[in-house]
């Protein structure tokens, strides 16, 4: 099989399932075999491509068409997409999974639309992953936030509209306003839009030009959720928890830190002047910082994970903005990391509404000796959000900070050292609550959540040790980025 066919493929599988799954509506056992088989397929898929990169083969490339002059939409292997792809696939798996013990335990309605979007979703984070332009990504990156939308407002209520509003005007607003203009300066400037090894931009603007243009692109990416830009995510947690765990670990949120570390990499060029990025990693040390303020006060558990994920993402903005290649594989790393340890924590947090319909901290107290296993995969990813081994984020951490003293940015010293000890201040007393609390009252929890719910958590768990053990293959691609 050519490098260019499990590339189409990888897009088609998704949006052919979201068809499929339309037809099945009537029957959901067949509908929900549709779903897992499209997601095992993909997986496959995606393993084909793996294999031939790491060995050195030359990347595929696919051009479909040009819709404009000097527009082409077009797609092309590289590391970072690469991984991107790899962590969609493996979480679609096991989102599909938790899904189907999720919705059936909760009687949710409009199941099947649920899936079709899911599918769908994945789709469009393929085809930013495979991106091999500007124009390309951009076209993508919107249909995600529209295929997302109905997830958002799934459960039809007032709250889940005006959520969706808050989903959709951002995202949009920001696409319109900031996105889409850096796209016509750098078209303008560069007279590409290519993503290139080394940049597109060196020498063709100056320090004030490429500071206020990397604003446009920081800013339009409202997906980053850096602040201000970040309301459309705290917004969204209305939506069912495995429509969170795919905001907030498979794919969107995935795709606007993609797409930061792309154009910093690919556009501005890590050797850019480092003048024009100065202002950068005080924003997003400021956003780290001011979100886990949120965090430590949010009781809600959904919204504490929810400013916990605008925290987490900054981490990457604030990595690669430094310019170091060491902190530029701790950002990429990061992303790895994050998907794993957050879609756990989304996982437990669902896991304790099915068995128990507990949403708060406060309501904890005890949990954990009914309720071991989710608690425990709770605790794993908790230790990985902070930093601490044996999980994933301690790996990531490590490099973000050996980076920054290459860098010899001591700010961003201080905001790593300041917020891992907030994000130790918002996830050890849920911890500490499961376990070593005595509850007052009767909990509504009286067992686990369905099996199927707990596998997957506890497969993501999983994952999260074995990548701090085992982390040569985002190390692989994190490398290969900055060598490509």
């Amino acid at each position: 099989m050519s490098g260019t066919t499990p590339m189409l493929l990888a897009m088609i599988v998704p949006t052919t399932a979201g068809a499929g799954v339309a037809l099945c509506g009537r029957w959901p056992n067949l509908r929900e075999t549709v779903t897992l088989s499209a997601a095992a397929v993909l997986l496959w898929v995606i393993l084909q491509l793996l294999s031939p990169m790491l060995a050195g083969e030359p990347a595929p490339a696919i051009t479909l068409g040009s819709p404009l002059p000097g527009l082409v939409v077009a797609f092309r292997l590289e590391p970072l997409g690469m991984l991107f792809a790899l962590i969609a696939a493996v979480l679609w798996l096991v989102s599909s999974c938790y899904s189907i013990g999720y919705m059936r335990a909760n009687d949710e309605t409009n199941q099947t639309r649920f899936y079709v979007c899911f599918a769908l979703a994945i789709a469009c984070t393929l085809g930013i992953a495979f991106a091999a332009n500007l124009f390309t990504l951009f076209l993508f990156y919107e249909a995600l936030t529209l295929v997302t939308y109905p997830l958002v407002t799934h459960h039809g209520s007032d709250d889940a509209r005006r959520g969706g509003r808050v989903y959709l005007g951002m995202l949009l607003g920001t696409s319109i306003a900031f996105l889409l203009p850096a796209l016509a300066i750098t078209w303008f400037v560069a007279g590409t839009l290519e993503f290139a090894p080394g940049g597109i931009l060196t020498g063709k603007l100056s320090a004030a030009g490429a500071a206020g243009l990397l604003a446009l692109f920081v800013f339009g990416i409202g997906k980053a959720a850096l602040m201000p830009v970040h309301r459309w995510l705290p917004a969204a947690m209305v939506a069912p928890t495995p429509v969170s765990a795919l905001l907030h670990a498979v794919a969107v949120v995935k795709a606007g830190v993609f797409t930061v570390v792309k154009v910093v990499v690919y556009v501005f060029g890590t050797d850019f002047p480092a003048s024009a990025f100065v202002w950068l990693p005080y924003v997003a040390g400021f956003t780290i910082v001011a979100a886990s303020v949120v965090a430590l006060r949010a009781d809600n558990l959904k919204r504490r994970l929810a400013y916990s994920t605008v925290s987490q993402l900054a981490y990457v903005v604030m990595s690669v903005a430094l310019l170091a290649p060491l902190s530029v594989l701790g950002a990429v790393i990061h992303i790895a990391a994050h998907a794993v340890g957050k879609i756990t924590l989304f996982f437990a947090a669902g896991a304790l509404y099915t068995a128990g319909h507990l949403t708060r901290v406060s309501e904890l107290d005890g949990v954990g000796r009914r309720m071991p296993w989710t608690m425990t995969a709770f605790a794993i990813a908790a230790l990985s959000m902070i930093g601490l081994p044996p999980a994933a984020g301690f790996i990531s951490k490590w490099f973000m900070v050996t980076g920054a003293f290459d860098a010899r940015h001591w700010p961003v010293l201080g905001v790593i050292l300041l917020s891992t000890l907030l994000n130790a201040a918002y996830f050890l007393p849920v911890v500490y609550r499961a376990f070593f609390v005595t509850p007052a009252k009767k909990s509504h929890a009286h067992g686990e959540a369905p099996a199927i719910m707990v596998a997957a958590l506890a497969v993501t768990a999983a994952l999260t040790v074995l990548m701090f053990f085992f982390p040569d293959l985002p190390l692989a691609m994190a490398r290969g980025l900055l060598e490509h």
